[in-house]
């Protein structure tokens, strides 16, 4: 199934959270699987910051996570945007399909937010390195595209 979903607000105003139940059991598949993601961030007046990452997906609250730690680049360029968050993208591939999110990402470092993320990044990889200084990056979808 292809899928795009475009935001229907006007400029300027909040862009809504998308339904992922909608998508159907393959998109949901599809982001259980194993697979490496990639983060685009945006730096100030440069070139988008692209890295890989390993990444999970919440159906029920259109929300993706990706642990890392506090003083990477990543965090650093989320975090630099306040609590409004940065706005980001988030994409897997396997051959022909693929599915990239969109929305706007915060920074979390409440203790129970990072183990959370632990647990379901554990569920969906394999249980990640210590690390005291792990924050976890939360995006709330409010735009998906892909071919799955």
């Amino acid at each position: 199934m292809s899928l795009a979903r475009e935001p229907d607000e006007a400029p300027g105003t909040p862009r809504r959270i998308v339904d992922l139940a909608e998508l159907g059991e393959e998109f949901a598949a599809f982001w259980r699987e194993r697979h490496l993601c990639t983060l685009a961030t945006a730096r100030d007046g440069g070139p988008p910051h692209v890295v890989p990452v390993g990444a999970t997906l919440d159906l029920d609250t259109a929300t993706a996570r990706v642990i890392t730690s506090g003083s990477s680049r990543k965090a650093r360029l989320i975090g630099a945007n306040g609590p409004d968050g940065a706005a980001v993208s988030l994409c897997q591939v396997d051959g022909r399909r693929w599915s990239t999110l969109e929305g706007r990402a915060v920074v979390r470092t409440e203790p129970e937010q990072v183990a959370d993320a632990e647990r379901r990044y554990t569920a969906r990889y394999k249980p990640p390195r210590p690390n005291p200084s792990r924050v976890v990056l939360e995006i709330q979808v409010t735009r998906v595209m892909g071919n799955v």
